[in-house]
């Protein structure tokens, strides 16, 4: 699943956001080609990968770092003592006459 996250940030969502800015923004340009498409956005994506950007790190991180949150805040809620049970676990039963 971790990798599955992994994948998704470094390919699908770079291509989510080509979808959303070349239909709010317009066509990507890539520096003289006005027509540039999908794989030019994705080679500028991995080139500033490879050049240590922190959006673009922040951008590929994101889904995996989302999974790893969404498994923490999981793992809190069930250790979670259930509500109406005041006494520690171990402790003598009261019995009320």
């Amino acid at each position: 699943m971790f990798g599955a996250a992994l994948l998704f940030g470094l390919i699908g969502v770079p291509l989510l956001i080509w979808v959303g800015g070349n239909r709010v923004l317009g066509p990507y340009v890539h520096g003289q080609n006005l027509h540039a498409g999908a794989f030019a956005l994705l080679q500028d994506f991995f080139l500033g990968l490879l050049h240590g950007s922190a959006v673009f790190w922040a951008v590929a991180l994101g889904p995996a770092a989302l999974l790893l949150l969404v498994r923490l805040f999981i793992a809190l809620v069930r250790r979670w003592p259930p509500v109406g049970h005041d006494e520690p676990p171990g402790a003598p039963t009261r019995r009320v006459r």
